[in-house]
């Protein structure tokens, strides 16, 4: 006779792995409308930007961070606290340049890749795309225009996966025309 657990499974786990599944499912499906890795990677960035738009008021309101006062703060808000409260994990912020204005994000374990592999002939494709498009949707929503993309992939045969953000330019507040 096998003892059956008293404890619940672990709601949070148990979401994260719906939502990888569900993730493959939609790359999967978009690969089958597609058939083209690009864009199949600017979709998945659209639709991740479009995430990152509305998901930037949430972050906000749960997690009681201040205005952060420069691109190297920002950083480190991404990694310490937003990554950590939607993916469970927190990445390392590192390789900044010379001017301040680039950074990775290292990812050791993307929670988006668990059990993935990459389909034969689609060596083009950002299966986690959907990062990229919601880090510069979140980070316009804070006036940062940035340019996102992956450096290393772990399901390319990487050891890590790597995003690099580098800053474009701050976004002024813009009235709609007629409200001056």
């Amino acid at each position: 006779m096998s003892r059956q657990s008293s404890r619940a499974p672990d709601p949070r786990k148990v979401n994260g792995e719906l939502f990888t599944l569900t993730y493959g499912a939609l790359v999967a499906q978009l690969l089958k409308d597609y058939e083209d890795d690009d864009e199949v990677n600017r979709q998945l960035e659209k639709m991740g930007y479009n995430i990152g738009v509305r998901l930037i008021e949430d972050f906000l309101a749960r997690s009681n961070v201040s205005r952060c006062n420069d691109f190297r703060e920002t950083a480190d808000q991404i990694a310490k606290v937003a990554f950590k409260m939607y993916l469970g994990v927190t990445p390392v912020v590192s390789n900044w340049s010379a001017a301040g204005d680039e950074f990775s994000l290292l990812i050791e374990n993307n929670p988006l890749t668990d059990f993935v592999e990459l389909p034969d002939g689609h060596t083009d494709l950002n299966y986690s795309n959907l990062l990229c498009g919601a880090l510069k949707g979140a980070m316009e929503m804070v006036q940062m225009e940035v340019d996102v993309k992956f450096v290393q992939d772990q399901l390319k045969g990487d050891n890590i996966t790597e995003l690099r953000l580098k800053f474009i330019r701050r976004l002024e507040d813009a009235v709609p025309a007629g409200e001056d």
